[in-house]
């Protein structure tokens, strides 16, 4: 038996299991199963809580960091490896903190080990707030087909450590009717696929500084999720980038599960992004791995 902890940032959910050692192979069956809604105990992924000292990846992280004592090895909910989560990366550390393994005082940083490198994590006012590190455009721009519009649309490609394309809608009404039980395609289609934000912008698009916008997502490996912290972040970038010089770096974007902000600020390397919002852990339990 192994026993778990169920989180969620914005009821974006997440599988906790604690190996510190790095002793548990999990198999993208077994990430499938945990996560499966009516057989297994239900997620949107599994977050393992490893040393970095015992899993192969986080010698890069160590590497970049040396106080980067934990990895946060993250598997989307068919089991596929991904290279970074923001809403997870909030539960990961809320998770820490909760079980005594880390802490997060006021002004302190946590930073953790992913597959995109290390990331910062604070306190927030609203639970945590993570440096999601240097962003760019990607350039590639396919045209997105999903049921529910009456035509392809184009989208911006975003890049925050992990691969998504943007898309804006004209209306809540065009948000909602998206049937995003079904997977859009992209044309062309992306070597390493990639999360697709569907954005409608606030009416006004700034209001007291801050932008804001409303969003819905389809993950790659999940499928429709209430909430994506890397494509919250992403669809922040994409609709300032469309605005222009005068948009504000501070966003709301609204998701069907709650709120999450946004702010850019410059870094020595470059303009970072970074991602807040709450994090929770509901119930734990042991679940017998076949």
């Amino acid at each position: 038996m192994v026993a778990f902890t169920k989180g969620h940032g914005t009821g974006n959910d997440f599988v906790i299991i604690a190996d510190p050692e790095g002793e548990l192979e999990l198999t993208p069956e077994q990430v499938a199963a945990i996560c499966d809604r009516h057989f297994g105990i239900g997620a949107d992924g599994v977050l393992r809580v490893v040393r970095s000292n015992a899993i192969a990846e986080g010698a890069a992280s160590l590497a970049e960091e040396p106080a980067a004592e934990w990895f946060m090895d993250y598997r989307n909910a068919d089991g596929s490896i991904a290279e970074m989560c923001g809403n997870g990366i909030r539960v990961f550390a809320h998770y820490l903190v909760r079980a005594g393994l880390a802490t997060i005082e006021p002004g302190s940083t946590l930073p953790i080990g992913t597959r995109a490198g290390v990331r910062d994590v604070t306190r927030s006012e609203t639970g945590y707030q993570v440096d999601l590190g240097r962003w760019k455009l990607t350039g590639a721009d396919p045209l997105v087909r999903a049921r529910g519009l009456d035509v392809a649309r184009p989208s911006t490609g975003i890049d925050v450590g992990n691969p998504h394309v943007v898309v804006a809608l004209a209306s809540d009404q065009e948000l909602s009717s998206l049937e995003l039980e079904y997977a859009p395609i992209l044309d062309p289609q992306l070597p390493a696929g990639a999360n697709i934000e569907f954005v409608v912008p606030g009416e006004p698009l700034v209001r007291d500084g801050i932008g804001h916008v409303s969003m819905r997502v389809f993950e790659r490996g999940v499928g429709e999720t209430l909430s994506c912290g890397t494509g919250v972040a992403a669809t922040a970038l994409a609709v300032r980038y469309w605005a222009g010089d005068r948009a504000p770096d501070n966003w709301r974007v609204e998701v069907p599960g709650g709120t999450l902000g946004v702010r850019m600020f410059p870094a020595e390397d470059g303009e970072h992004v970074a991602l807040s919002g709450p994090a929770q852990l509901v119930f734990r339990g042991e679940i017998d791995l076949v």
